[in-house]
């Protein structure tokens, strides 16, 4: 278990029913309970960023990296100093639940790759810290970050974080890698050193809600979305990608809680026939419109916003089975992601590995592997990226990217929550797992200025 940590985290977890997804850059409800993880020491977050220090080594946690699909020659280390990656996450504010599981899971392959020997004999030393929700605060801990000498930095949830410091990242020449940050002002033709590496960008998200209405012969589909810029382009997203489709579908533009009644909403839904209800435009009212829809709408799936399922089923219990739907970069039902979550609960005190954790653990073997085969220099670093393609643990697709930076080859699977039990060992937040609805053909890479 996780116990060793430089600082503390005063984590405010949202209940699900106020959580403004890591997409989007608009209003950002308050927290309404707090539920904190356990704490073990306390320091300042001042003129000098904290480093994570890996627990205790275990044998079976140590994993050789996973290869990329063209090797490079190894570069001789230019020193034993360790090799020191940025984590920059929310951790005591509404994405917490999202940056905790980010934070073990870069944890985790940091010890993993320690425990094996380090990169080149250098170990690797993870350097934190906590961006706040914040744009202007994510940029000074970014700057901070760079100061302290670090090769990479990853972990950004909030767009309203990941557009500002991607800006900042470009300027400083620091590969930056983005989990959850899905607003399209992040990338530009230009950017050549901001990475996605879970959540495609806005524009691309309606392709897997398509994909699965044609495989299931709907031919009616209903939208949500909030009255904000991360509302406003999944709209624009599903209008772009339905459009000639032949399924017909309606979209309502609803204000964002804690006032507003979703009942209209949902029973417009229920008129217009819909057979499955788009909800990932509207994250603050996934629990309301979930809620609504199963005495208004009937037993039709209603999409999440690429939510940690834990949070997302402990905000609607039992009304999550067989109607909360949700999209994922992780393969839930993989080998590779079985092997790795068991490792990570062991580890983490988290009770389940969502894709944010999955990504965090990609993020540090990304350049672990990049620094063994071309150095430290964050410039090669970012050029190596660029030039291969990795297969990582517990991913539903190989990881590549464009010239800007875009995903290119986003597979994300679509799941809908099931009555449990789950496969031994990978859940320990309930009894409940997924079934899987269908996954994605590659997703076409969204180029910026479309």
């Amino acid at each position: 278990m996780m116990k060793r940590w430089r600082f503390i985290f005063l984590p405010l977890l949202t209940v699900f029913a106020l959580v403004v997804t890591a997409c989007a850059g608009g209003a950002t409800p308050e927290p309404a309970q707090e539920v904190a993880p356990e704490v073990t020491e306390a320091a300042p977050v001042a003129t000098e960023e904290p480093a994570v220090e890996a627990p205790a080594a275990t044998e079976e946690a140590a994993v050789e990296a996973p290869a990329a699909t063209e090797a490079a020659e190894p570069a001789e280390a230019a020193s034993s100093e360790p090799i020191k990656i940025g984590m920059l996450t929310d951790l005591t504010k509404t994405f917490t639940p999202w940056g905790v599981q980010v934070r073990d899971g870069m944890a985790l392959a940091a010890q993993e790759i320690n425990d094996a020997g380090g990169v080149n004999g250098r170990l690797i030393e993870i350097v934190a810290q906590d961006d706040e929700n914040d744009g202007d605060i994510g940029v000074d801990r970014f700057e901070r970050l760079v100061e302290e000498g670090v090769v990479a930095v990853g972990g950004i949830i909030s767009s309203g974080v990941g557009a500002p410091v991607a800006a900042t990242a470009e300027q400083l020449q620091m590969p930056t890698f983005l989990v959850k940050s899905g607003t399209e002002a992040a990338l530009t033709r230009d950017s050549r050193y901001t990475f996605r590496t879970c959540l495609p960008a806005a524009p691309m998200d309606a392709g897997p809600v398509l994909q699965y209405a044609k495989e299931k012969g709907f031919s009616k589909v209903g939208a949500i979305v909030a009255d904000y810029p991360w509302g406003q382009s999944v709209k624009s997203a599903i209008e772009k990608t339905f459009e000639g489709s032949g399924i017909e579908y309606a979209i309502e533009v609803a204000p964002v809680p804690p006032t507003t009644d979703f009942t209209p909403f949902v029973r417009a839904m229920a008129d217009f026939g819909a057979e499955m209800i788009v909800a990932t435009g509207h994250p603050p009212g996934n629990s309301a419109i979930v809620s609504l829809s199963a005495d208004l709408a009937g037993n039709v799936p209603v999409t999440g916003a690429w939510t940690p399922p834990d949070l997302a089923v402990g905000g609607l219990q039992e009304l999550a089975i067989g109607r909360y739907s949700d999209f994922s970069c992780a393969d839930y039902f993989s080998d590779s992601y079985a092997d790795l979550a068991k490792r990570y609960l062991t580890f983490s005190d988290n009770k389940f590995m969502s894709d944010d954790a999955v990504a965090g653990y990609a993020i540090v073997q990304l350049v672990a592997q990049a620094v063994g085969a071309v150095g430290d220099d964050p410039a090669a670093i970012a050029e190596y990226l660029h030039a291969n393609e990795f297969t990582m643990p517990g991913y539903a697709h190989p990881l590549s990217w464009t010239e800007w930076g875009e995903l290119a080859n986003s597979q994300p699977i679509f799941t809908i929550i099931s009555a449990g039990p789950a496969p031994k060992g990978l859940n320990e937040a309930g009894d409940w797992w997924f079934e899987l609805l269908t996954h994605s053909e590659p997703l076409k890479p969204y180029e910026p200025g479309q």
